[in-house]
């Protein structure tokens, strides 16, 4: 049930009305407006006859993935990488496959070439993952930086070794101290520690996927072994407000240099076009792309870009969408933060209006529109 009575009324019922129809049992809604929160909502149930609340640790999916790219932009800014420094100079088994002409560069905006490495859910070490990436060929005709497809999974093995081959630090051990903690986010991870798993259950929730039955436990994201892989490009879990402070930090830092994770010079170059007016090989639309971010695409069509920030964001939006489930964004223009997540994914269809709607329903909720 939702959480009293919601100060987002559109956002809410759309919400609801998603619940009804089998989309999710349940969201966490996070919502800060010129530095102020000023909604933090759950609604339904995190699992069957249990209630959501904002404590519940949700998984993030693709949200994620800005994180990574923060860590390996301080590195940038610290003079310790350079953008188009090729990844085969810092992880040498990456050039296998024809890759050598990579660069850092092409990783963070998906022009890279190497989706052959992308692979769903699977039990694997950071070792062996990080050896299937290697070993995966480019795709045939294909120009680093000329062409875009999105990276599922395994480019983001490659930021996360690239940042533990230059710093002294375990990848997750280096977001724990270097972005988490900066940022304020005492209750993320990226791949759960045995004593979140030891605790309450009932602290983690779970994620359904759709059937034609109605809505069924993911097969593998609510395992043990799922919720302790360290995935950097998928496996973020954490109430969906810690998200929202990794925003707050940044859009602190773009509007006012006030960011205790980048400059505000990296914050901007980050979150602004580095790819522009490319088809998305993966999603099969035209989108721009920052270094790890999504820029608003509404100009490539408001009703039909995947991951979007629903049609009244401003063109300076940025953020990331997760997979069938979850966004984190902020709005420079309206100084605007917005995380949200759904324990259910509906398949991509049912999800890109689930989030498109509520999205716009929440900028008309607070007379942004």
């Amino acid at each position: 049930m939702t959480s009293e009575v919601s100060v987002f009324p559109r956002a809410s019922a759309l919400i609801e009305k998603g619940i009804e129809d089998g989309l999710h049992l349940g969201a966490q809604l996070y919502v800060s407006l010129e530095g102020q929160a000023v909604g933090d909502e759950a609604f339904g149930e995190e699992r069957p006859d249990h209630p959501m609340n904002p404590e519940i640790i949700l998984l993030w999916m693709s949200s994620v993935k800005p994180i990574t790219a923060v860590a390996v932009m301080q590195l940038v800014e610290q003079g310790r990488l350079d953008l188009d420094t090729r990844v085969a100079e810092i992880i040498p088994a990456f050039a296998e496959g024809g890759k050598r002409r990579i660069a850092v560069r092409h990783v963070l905006t998906h022009t890279g070439g190497f989706r052959t490495a992308d692979a769903e859910w699977r039990d694997e070490t950071w070792e062996d993952a990080l050896q299937r990436v290697c070993a995966a060929p480019m795709e045939p005709d294909w120009v680093p930086g000329a062409k875009a497809g999105y990276h599922i999974d395994g480019a983001w093995y490659v930021l996360g070794e690239i940042v533990q081959r230059l710093t002294d630090e375990s990848y997750p051990d280096y977001v724990r101290n270097h972005v988490f903690a900066p940022a304020g986010m005492t209750h993320a991870w990226i791949g759960l520690p045995e004593e979140i798993l030891d605790g309450s259950e009932l602290k983690i929730g779970r994620m359904f996927v759709s059937k034609p039955t109605g809505l069924m436990p993911h097969p593998f994201a609510n395992t043990r072994e799922a919720r302790q892989h360290v995935r950097p490009g998928g496996n973020g879990r954490g109430p969906i407000r810690q998200l929202a402070r990794f925003y707050e930090d940044l859009l602190s830092g773009w509007l006012r240099g006030e960011s205790k994770l980048l400059s505000r010079d990296m914050i901007r170059l980050m979150t602004s076009r580095q790819r522009e007016g490319l088809v998305d090989q993966t999603f099969q639309h035209k989108m721009d792309w920052g270094l790890g971010f999504m820029p608003d695409n509404n100009r490539y069509g408001a009703k039909t870009v995947p991951y979007g920030f629903g049609t009244h964001c401003s063109d300076q939006a940025f953020g990331h969408g997760g997979a069938q489930s979850s966004v984190g964004m902020a709005d420079p223009e309206h100084e605007l933060v917005v995380a949200l997540a759904f324990n259910g994914m509906p398949g991509e269809p049912r999800h890109q209006k689930r989030i498109r709607h509520v999205m716009t329903a929440l900028y008309e909720d607070l007379d942004l529109a």
